[in-house]
């Protein structure tokens, strides 16, 4: 049996016990539906054959070799993965059109007695509404943005601000970066994966109340914002948190411990400058990273790159709807900032 998913949310619906992924493992590091598990029936060479095969000689040679695979492939998850589970186990398996690669391998789970299902349009289906729910729909919620120069704890605020009863999707989070040169965090999401993980956010979203999202440029690393968020940004009402580059200093060298742990990454990231200031500068800059001078760094990056940016960018946008204050940025400072953050967004909605 077939099911068809109407929105993003149906997933969750069914109560699946595994949802498996039998794409080749190319197509499912790229992207795949939100908790799946890769048992592929077919892997990347395999596919390729298959599909050259199809193509250079007939689809129904190509049909009896696939179905070879399958079996081969079906019989080493049997054996593995999947052994341990019990006779009223549920799974729910796609492929990438809910054709033949899942077919075949529900047929065989089916045979063994389990009741397994089938996604109608494989993961295909899913990607529309992903698309739909990205490109076509206006964000359901008022968006507020979040804004601040580098180092005022932002990121760390606005995942505090629904212990406040404000809804919040943290870009940077889906996004794995934190949107500045230095802020890498590792591999990235696929575009697609991305899109997918931000349409979930979007499609949870209660339509009566604001949602905060950070103030970011149109990348986040290498993850394009959809057109229809980042319109929504530009429009909605900023509420600023304002500290003094001094706590700014002093929480950048907090907040990018697993970057300055490495001070030759930290060099080698600061040399990237060099096109945007004087070489005499980034000598400066790299011999306080060598002699673990986090505070001053970040305090003469800030004074030097990043404030007197956000300053020309900021001179052609309104001012902020509301201006929060910060003296300090402490671990124990920011879940009272993040409650006058709250209170500052929920007046907006009033307004």
């Amino acid at each position: 049996m077939a099911i068809t998913l109407t929105s993003l949310t149906d997933l969750s619906a069914p109560g699946f016990d595994d949802i498996i992924d039998v794409r080749s493992p190319a197509e499912y590091a790229e992207d795949h539906l939100p908790g799946a598990i890769s048992l592929p029936v077919l892997d990347d060479e395999e596919r390729a054959r298959v599909g050259t095969i199809y193509k250079q000689v007939s689809p129904f040679t190509a049909r009896k070799v696939g179905a070879a695979l399958v079996a081969k492939n079906a019989a080493r998850h049997l054996e593995g993965p999947l052994a341990d589970r019990p006779g009223g186990w549920r799974p729910l398996v796609y492929c990438w059109r809910g054709g033949q690669r899942s077919g075949s391998f529900a047929t065989i789970l089916s045979q063994i007695g389990w009741r397994v299902e089938t996604l109608a349009g494989g993961y295909k289906a899913w990607r529309a509404l992903v698309v739909r729910e990205v490109y076509d729909t206006p964000v359901r919620a008022p968006v507020v943005v979040l804004d601040g120069n580098t180092g005022s704890a932002k990121t760390e605020v606005l995942n505090l601000l629904p212990g406040f009863g404000v809804q919040a999707i943290d870009l940077e989070g889906l996004a794995r970066h934190r949107g500045s040169l230095f802020g890498a965090l590792g591999p990235q999401p696929s575009q697609k994966a991305f899109e997918a993980a931000l349409a979930q956010a979007l499609a949870g979203l209660d339509p009566a109340r604001p949602v905060v999202v950070e103030a970011e440029s149109s990348k986040i690393g290498n993850c394009r914002l959809p057109p229809m968020l980042w319109k929504a940004m530009v429009a909605a009402p900023r509420v600023a948190i304002a500290a003094p580059r001094s706590a700014r200093a002093a929480y950048l060298a907090r907040a990018y411990a697993d970057l300055t742990a490495d001070r030759v990454r930290l060099g080698q990231v600061v040399g990237l400058l060099q096109p945007l200031h004087p070489r005499e500068v980034i000598a400066d800059w790299q011999a306080m990273a060598a002699a673990g001078a986090f505070e001053v760094l970040a305090d003469s990056l800030m004074e030097r790159h990043y404030d007197p940016r956000y300053g020309r960018h900021r001179a052609r946008m309104p001012a902020p709807a509301a201006e929060v204050t910060a003296d300090r940025l402490a671990p124990g400072d920011l879940p009272g900032l993040a409650a006058r953050i709250a209170e500052a967004v929920l007046g907006l909605a009033k307004v």
